[in-house]
């Protein structure tokens, strides 16, 4: 029996450690990345454009990228299908960028394959499987198991040769509000992956689509994209702290600006507080629940502090301005600490 290798605090604490590398700055980190959309949305066009830009070391989008030797596995396509598209995708290609239209599956031998691919080709960055499903082998085992073991051999591989490798996959067809739950499989694909994106499509008709990225070393992203000419275009890219900011509902702005307004404190009900600001579309218990959801985050950065009591004549609101605030301050105040909810 091997024995448990372990690693002290201390040792964690102090000792400086290398931080996972990217291939595209910000976007694809080392180690192994799980790229899913529907069918035909343009998958691999995506991926081509991709890399076809690690190959060349030149941005992907605004993205600096780390050149290297890249290997594309389109094990959906032909050689001449791969000829066409990069005959409309550029006018010049690296010979760093290795193609491969059949590969052993996963059970039968794809990880010693790329063994022998990086053994040739040391300076490798990234390597695409496209897709999962022509590396599995049918199972009757636990649906779970079989997902989680699959991910963790190609995981394995790429966390072993600190490089990226990509895996393409389908989403299912149901609806769901978190587009991640769409992932087809089970959780034991996105749990092994290091970072998930997925493609989504406006409308079947439409050229417009989201990419919405997730990972353990990636920041929450949204990328709004065009697919033009045979290649996906940027059009918008919105980061976690964007998004976030983008989620906080307006009247909280507006009821900022109202205390901003000579204002050092105002105290009533919900219904009066929305009936001094003239709002008309908000309700009263909505308006009281955003207050306490956002009173340590949104309203304690540009200093309102909210209390919150019951009483015999109603529920009651409390609203003041803290010290530091000029009334003319922007959102980016310096936050105060929580403060304490109230409740009588």
């Amino acid at each position: 029996m091997q024995k448990l290798q372990t690693v002290g605090a201390d040792t964690l604490l102090y000792e400086p450690l290398e931080k996972p590398s990217f291939v595209v700055d910000g976007l694809i980190p080392t180690g192994l990345t799980l790229f899913c959309g529907s069918q035909k949305i343009g998958k691999s066009w995506l991926m081509l454009k991709l890399c076809l830009c690690v190959s060349q070391g030149i941005p992907l989008w605004d993205m600096p990228t780390r050149e290297g030797d890249v290997l594309y596995l389109c094990l959906e396509d032909t050689f001449c299908r791969i000829q066409d598209r990069l005959f409309r995708l550029t006018d010049e290609a690296s010979g760093r960028l290795h193609f491969a239209v059949a590969s052993d599956k996963l059970s039968d031998g794809l990880i010693v394959q790329l063994e022998d691919y990086l053994k040739e080709y040391p300076d490798s960055r990234l390597i695409v499987i496209d897709t999962l499903q022509k590396v599995r082998t049918a199972s009757k085992d636990n649906a779970y198991a079989s997902d989680y073991g699959d991910i963790s051999l190609i995981k394995d591989f790429a966390d072993s040769h600190s490089l990226a490798v990509i895996v393409v996959h389908h989403i299912r067809k149901q609806n769901d509000s978190d587009v991640f739950n769409k992932v087809s499989g089970t959780t034991g694909l996105t749990g092994s992956a290091d970072a998930t994106f997925v493609l989504q499509q406006e409308s079947r008709a439409s050229n417009a689509a989201k990419l919405y990225v997730t990972g353990r070393d990636t920041p929450y992203q949204e990328f709004t994209l065009r697919f033009r000419d045979c290649s996906w275009e940027l059009v918008e890219r919105k980061e976690q702290e964007q998004l976030a900011k983008e989620a906080i509902p307006d009247v909280l702005f507006r009821l900022v600006d109202f205390m901003q307004q000579g204002r050092e404190e105002w105290t009533g009900t919900a219904t009066e507080l929305l009936a001094a600001m003239g709002e008309t579309e908000t309700v009263p218990t909505v308006i009281t629940k955003w207050l306490n959801e956002y009173r340590t985050t949104f309203l304690s950065e540009n200093h309102i502090c909210y209390q919150y009591s019951r009483k015999k004549d109603g529920r009651q609101i409390a609203l003041a301005r803290q010290a530091g605030d000029s009334g003319d301050s922007d959102d980016s105040s310096i936050g105060i600490p929580p403060v304490t909810v109230i409740d009588t």
